[in-house]
């Protein structure tokens, strides 16, 4: 039986985990084992972390339209059902965005929904 041989495979697999490990501490970037099961955490940990930001900040707009929606006396409920009702179409990173960067017009739009 003729032999394998099977050139560049095995170096090539390596160097690809080894490259993905770079800037990792210590031997977690340098031997190939402990830093593919450092990989293979770290592409997890990225894959659920996308999903995670993306909470993150809804929860954070959430908060600042309710800390601003307060200052003018309504509650973050009763200001994005009276937008509904008004039928004001702004998402929350745009509310967000107006209560921090110009208060009076966030005051505007929450008259409008009291109108």
């Amino acid at each position: 039986m003729a032999r394998v041989k099977r050139g560049n495979v095995a170096r090539k697999r390596r160097n690809k985990i080894l490259r993905l490990a770079r800037g990792f501490q210590g031997s977690n970037g340098t031997l190939f084992r402990t830093a593919n099961q450092r990989v293979m955490k770290a592409l997890c940990n990225a894959y659920r972390d996308r999903r995670r930001r993306k909470r993150d900040f809804r929860r954070l707009w959430i908060a600042r339209i309710n800390a601003a929606a307060r200052l003018n006396g309504v509650s973050y409920s009763r200001l994005i059902g009276g937008l509904k009702k008004a039928d004001v179409r702004l998402n929350r990173k745009m509310l967000a965005q107006m209560a921090v960067v110009d208060p009076s017009s966030f005051a505007s739009v929450v008259n409008a929904t009291q109108g």
